[in-house]
């Protein structure tokens, strides 16, 4: 039997980049824990005080049977972190029209159900950034410029099924690049600034970007604390941990791109000391 059950995919059996910090925090505050992956059927989940999602980064292609696996863990008495109704709230990005109606500043989005509804969704930005609403790493991302050829060039088979997500192509990507702020335990503790590779726009290092580890700005900070409250207020429940990225928009301001409450990476290889504020949020759930 172990304290905390941290859960990762077939892909990174042993954790995360870095994943070892974690346990080393966790054994440091008298906490055991252990990588397990989720489809594993031979793993009791029960056994575990707090099951905690973090490398499971296969989900989104397979994510009826991650969700099926979710809810039948949690009826049979497993504690998740962050929750099953988060997870299937932060993992359809129609999310962040939620959290845009409820004052939190958040990247102009536009929701587009089928095809029919997205020449009039790219637009009203002229270029766009459609992606699905379920999915991660940067996956069926597609850029459409409509601004030189109009609707002609708006060629559907480069997309990966809907629904999805429409946004501006946020200019700033390409210097200043996206933020991203750790909020654990309720504080905002840490950040990295990310910045996509030569002629890219997705910032994940399998689409050569990188991420550098970066000072926590009171400006990212507020940010992320505000989304996190508004979320929290939407969910009518306490986000224990939470990653928020951010792009600069044309006029100056923060707007938030994505709030990652289900399995955000704590980037352990550049922000090490993230390890010692995940096992203090975890251990304070534990009581």
């Amino acid at each position: 039997m172990v304290d905390v059950l941290l859960v990762t995919s077939n892909a990174w059996p042993d954790g995360e980049p870095g994943g070892s910090l974690l346990l080393e925090a966790f054994e440091a505050r008298g906490i055991t824990a252990a990588w397990a992956v989720w489809d594993d059927e031979t793993v009791d989940w029960t056994a575990a005080q707090l099951v905690a999602l973090r490398s499971t980064w296969d989900y989104h292609e397979r994510f009826a049977e991650f969700m099926e696996w979710l809810v039948r863990i949690e009826e049979a008495g497993a504690r998740v972190l962050n929750g099953v109704d988060v997870v299937r709230w932060n993992t359809d990005k129609a999310y962040l029209v939620e959290l845009a109606e409820a004052g939190v500043p958040v990247v102009p989005t536009l929701l587009a159900e089928g095809e029919e509804d997205l020449p009039s969704a790219i637009a009203e930005f002229g270029t766009a950034v459609v992606k699905p609403r379920t999915a991660a790493g940067g996956r069926g991302v597609v850029v459409f410029d409509m601004t030189e050829g109009g609707p002609a060039d708006l060629d559907e088979s480069r997309l990966e099924p809907g629904p999805w997500v429409v946004q501006p192509l946020v200019e700033s990507i390409h210097d200043e690049g996206e933020w991203s702020v750790y909020v654990l335990g309720g504080r905002a503790v840490s950040a990295a600034r990310k910045v996509p590779g030569a002629g890219e726009i997705r910032v994940h290092e399998h689409f050569g970007g990188r991420t550098d580890a970066a000072e926590l700005g009171a400006e990212q900070a507020e940010v992320a604390l505000r989304t996190v409250a508004g979320a929290e207020s939407l969910l009518g429940r306490r986000l224990p941990y939470a990653r928020v990225d951010q792009m600069r928009l044309a006029d100056g301001t923060l707007a938030v791109s994505e709030l990652e409450a289900t399995e955000p990476g704590l980037y352990l290889d550049v922000l090490p000391q993230n390890a010692a504020w995940f096992a203090d949020a975890v251990a304070d759930e534990l009581g």
